[in-house]
């Protein structure tokens, strides 16, 4: 069923590089002691600056390369509050700001994470991301494929490996977790088209780089289409670890997935102090047991009694289980013996380019 697309999300889709851009920044203040002291220090650095205590704002002209000398500037002269309650718009040539503006400003600390985050934007630009598929196969015969998860790999122009994790830290400081997001879900969608993956899909998204379902989930939907994928073979993963603190707006999110035929997982659960109440309010179709509950589960009585009490649970709502992060025989057999659906880990089967067809032990 082709679902309906509507245009993309302009705040997704921005990915401008800034360093060496040429337009007028756009500061606000919170108060007008930090605007004064920005002011002065901007110009004792030979730029270019309008002040405006009426609108506690300053409009400076950048040229290419000042960008770091304004930085500098006020890096050294504003406390880390002031920093944090300042925000930035960067507008290229000499148009004033719009209220179409409002989504693209920032912190002053996320402004200058993105100024130093050049190889971040280049790496989504120049389109270096991939996804890598790790299987999850039946508890009780592992070797029935179920689904894969898609995991995100960057490298960098030298083909050398750019880990996940410095990936997403590098795009939480600069706030460009709305376009790493967005290329992630992309990625996996592409790269699940072009191997004709049969078994189900996993796609992990961050609940913070959603701010409108509707408006944010569009290139996501056709991509989905172009790749003639079903709905309900994609299954949409909350990381319960960095989730949104706003439960409302996560379940805007789940409501308008599930309202387009796909199914929703609970990521990393026993992760975080609320895993319990994230069942009864999230409802999900699956959910992930963290592979840190699950490490050495068959040696350590306490994960054993949290990670049973959770499975408990879920069966009497009759929702699917993943263990996540098997990588021993002990391991695997607590599961088959404690009633979970599914599993996933080294032992199964590592994260490859290739989604694997068969069932094999990772060397």
């Amino acid at each position: 069923m082709q679902l309906p697309v509507q245009q993309s999300c302009a705040r997704c889709e921005d990915i401008s590089e800034t360093s060496t851009a040429t337009g007028r920044v756009f500061a606000w203040f919170p108060i007008d002691h930090a605007l004064k002291k920005a002011e002065s220090a901007c110009r004792k650095a030979g730029l270019v600056v309008d002040a405006s205590l009426e609108e506690m704002r300053l409009t400076l002209s950048i040229e290419n390369g000042c960008l770091a000398t304004m930085l500098g500037a006020l890096e050294e002269n504003l406390t880390s509050e002031e920093a944090k309650s300042t925000r930035v718009l960067f507008k290229e040539g000499k148009a004033d700001p719009t209220m179409q503006d409002v989504a693209q400003v920032i912190t002053l600390t996320q402004f200058a994470a993105r100024v130093n985050s050049e190889w971040l934007i280049a790496l989504l630009k120049e389109s270096r991301l991939t996804s890598h598929f790790q299987p999850i196969v039946n508890c009780r015969d592992t070797t029935e494929i179920f689904a894969h998860e898609a995991l995100l790999r960057g490298w960098g122009r030298d083909g050398s490996p750019i880990s996940p994790g410095r990936i997403f830290d590098a795009a939480r400081d600069a706030d460009l977790l709305f376009q790493l997001d967005l290329a992630a879900r992309r990625s996996a969608i592409e790269r699940a088209r072009f191997h004709a993956l049969k078994s189900c899909l996993f796609i992990n998204f961050t609940p913070t780089a959603i701010y409108d379902p509707a408006c944010c989930l569009r290139s996501t939907v056709r991509a989905i289409n172009e790749a003639q994928i079903s709905p309900e073979q994609v299954v949409f993963e909350v990381i319960e670890s960095d989730r949104t603190t706003n439960m409302e707006h996560l379940l805007s999110i789940l409501a308008y997935y599930r309202k387009h035929g796909f199914r929703v997982a609970l990521d990393d659960l026993g992760a975080g102090y609320s895993s319990l109440n994230l069942i009864h309010q999230l409802k999900p179709n699956f959910i992930k047991l963290d592979m840190e509950l699950i490490r050495d589960v068959d040696k350590d009585e306490y994960k054993a009694m949290v990670a049973t009490k959770l499975l408990e649970m879920a069966q009497s709502l009759d929702v699917e289980t993943i263990a996540e992060g098997i990588e021993t025989e002990g391991e695997l057999a607590w599961a088959q013996s404690h009633g979970v659906t599914y599993v996933q880990g080294y032992l199964i089967a590592k994260p490859e380019e290739q989604p694997v067809s068969t069932f094999k032990r990772a060397a």
